[in-house]
This record gives structure tokens, C-alpha cells and sequence, in this order.
């Protein structure tokens, strides 16, 4: 591990005991959320994110749909708006990420059991209708951060049933962006990278234009989301 590497290795290991001992004051008193914003954009800082945004995000009952390059989307996002992610659910396995993970709100939601389909979609809904936004990373998964993947439409179903908007946000590392893609590598692997690397990130992430899921289906949703997505990173 480089200098810098283990400069910022420390900084996280003080940061984080810090912000779980306010977290944990917080709670009580409804302000978890602040706490958790708070440390995702700590995080994404110390580890070089200089993050912009444009035009303004929606602040609650509202699904924002997202491209999805790396873990590094998460604390811009995070970092940004006080959101919930929707994750796959063998993150919630994961040892320390995993809890950090569940204490932020994460609503985990598993591909493979089609028989809780209806459940996992309820539990979308229900998370809409909180004082957070929810945010989907449409493709998935994280992709090579050329080829925006096309969206799947039955998550977005849950956004029609709690009455939500969709707000799809394209997030921009740039002409260079695939050099951030997080493909096919373990997350401890992608860490050291990301701790060692010495230049500065710059994102900008684009909220754009909010869609009403009253007036669209599942797939017109996907399709809007997917087109002014791919227009906003070209």
C-alpha cells in the first residue's frame, strides 16, 4: 500500500467509529439520515470524489434511477442526498459492509427468488413512501462504464404503486469514466485500488427532468429513464 493508501486507510478507521457514535444519538431524535449522508460523503472525499451536481434532486417519494460504474457511485449519490439504495441482498452477508449497509436503510432485494417478488416490491413501495428517497441502479450492476445496459422494467413497479416520481440521474465520471468501472474485480480488490490512487475524481451527477409513474407503465418508465440517461452522459 502506497503513503497515501495508508493516510487514507487511517482517516476512514477514525471517521468511522465517529460518525456511528452520532449516528447512534441521532437515531432517537430522527436524524439518523443526516449522519449517514454525512459519512458517505466523507468517505467519497477522503478517497478523492469531488462531486457536482446539476439542476435540483427531488427530495422525497421519489425513485431516482441511476447508471451504475462503480462502488464509488454510492457515496457520491449517498453523499448528495440523504437516499436508500436498493442492493442486492448477499450484501447484506458482507461483514462490515453488509452492516453499514442495513444501519444506512438499504433495502436488499434478491433476483434469484421469484417467489418474493410481490414482497420485495412492497418493500420498495413502503420505502417510497418514507421521507427518503430511494435510489435503483437500473442496470443492475455495475457495467464497463461505456455501454449504458438497458434498464429492467418490473422494478420500477413499485414506484407506480406508492405513487412516486422517477427522477433519473445520470452519474458522470467524465470522457475517462472507464477508468473507474468496477468489473469483474472483488471489493477488497477495487478498494486498494481506489485507496493508492492519487488523482482527484471529479463527478458530476445530473438530475434531470422527474417522471410521473401515475401517467407511465413499468416499461415506459424504463425506456424514458434509459434514453435521457444515455442523452445526458453523451
Amino acid at each position: 500500500m502506497t503513503a497515501l493508501g495508508v493516510i487514507r486507510l487511517l482517516l476512514l478507521c477514525v471517521l468511522l467509529p465517529v460518525c456511528l457514535l452520532c449516528w447512534a444519538i441521532a437515531v432517537p431524535l430522527g436524524r439518523g439520515s443526516f449522519w449517514v449522508q454525512f459519512f458517505l460523503g466523507r468517505v467519497g472525499y477522503i478517497l478523492g470524489l469531488r462531486v457536482r451536481c446539476e439542476n435540483e434532486p427531488v427530495r422525497r417519494r421519489v425513485l431516482y434511477i441511476a447508471n451504475h460504474i462503480s462502488w464509488l457511485d454510492i457515496l457520491a449519490l449517498g453523499g448528495a442526498t440523504p437516499t436508500r439504495f436498493i442492493a442486492k441482498s448477499e450484501i447484506a452477508r458482507w461483514k462490515l459492509v453488509g452492516w453499514l449497509a442495513t444501519i444506512a436503510g438499504s433495502v436488499f432485494v434478491s433476483r434469484d427468488r421469484r417467489t418474493e417478488t410481490r414482497a420485495q416490491a412492497n418493500q420498495v413501495s413502503e420505502a417510497l413512501r418514507g421521507d427518503r428517497p430511494v435510489t435503483l441502479f437500473g442496470e443492475g450492476g455495475t457495467g464497463d462504464g461505456i455501454v449504458l445496459r438497458p434498464f429492467r422494467a418490473p422494478p420500477f413497479a413499485a414506484a407506480i404503486d406508492a405513487g412516486a416520481l422517477v427522477q433519473p440521474v445520470a452519474i458522470d465520471y467524465g470522457p475517462g469514466r472507464a477508468r473507474f468501472a468496477w468489473f469483474g474485480t472483488s471489493f477488497s480488490h477495487e478498494m486498494m485500488r481506489l485507496l493508492n490512487r492519487d488523482e482527484r475524481i471529479p463527478v458530476t451527477l445530473r438530475f434531470l427532468e422527474p417522471l410521473d409513474a401515475s401517467v407511465l407503465d413499468r416499461k415506459q418508465l424504463a425506456a424514458q429513464s434509459h434514453a435521457e440517461i444515455a442523452a445526458a452522459l453523451s
